[in-house]
């Protein structure tokens, strides 16, 4: 058996008329994540973790955004095609740890949410999802509330 891991980051800015997505959880906020798909910018970065522990490429290779089937697509369904194509060359998720960085809203009223939302996407048990948050206090694009980013840690096994 091999074990592997992966980081994964990603940023979208804020923009109207969009819904927040993080972790496949809808959060209530007056803006949404701009992006070609969701913008769930928490699954995406799980997505390049679990892609980079594989030794895969990133996110943009297999879902580019100039692909007209990923306008608006659930991220989540994305995860569950990366998990698959991770199962078809060998590899079992065993843990994924993820840290987004966001002003506001608050993501403690739904983390667990998150948790869960992540773990089904994933085939694992929550016990093996993390979900964190913290804020900008106010330095950088994050702190000034023009968008949000993330940060994920993937372990796979072979």
């Amino acid at each position: 058996m091999t074990v592997t891991t992966g980081l994964g980051y990603d940023c979208h800015r804020f923009a109207e008329g969009r819904r927040l997505v993080l972790g496949g959880v809808e959060l209530e906020h007056d803006q949404g994540l701009a992006g070609h798909s969701d913008a769930d910018v928490l699954t995406h970065a799980v997505i390049d973790a679990l892609l980079g522990a594989a030794a895969l490429g990133d996110i943009g290779e297999h879902f580019p955004d100039t692909d007209e089937r990923y306008r608006d697509v659930d991220s989540l369904e994305l995860l569950r095609t990366t998990v698959g194509m991770l199962a078809g060359r060998g590899f079992s998720v065993v843990h994924v740890d993820v840290t987004v960085v966001i002003e506001r809203p608050h993501v403690a009223p739904v983390r667990e949410d998150i948790r869960f939302s992540l773990a089904r996407a994933l085939g694992i048990s929550p016990e093996h999802v993390s979900v964190k948050a913290t804020r900008g206090e106010g330095m950088g694009f994050v702190g000034r509330g023009e968008g949000a980013a993330a940060l994920a840690v993937a372990t796979v096994e072979r």
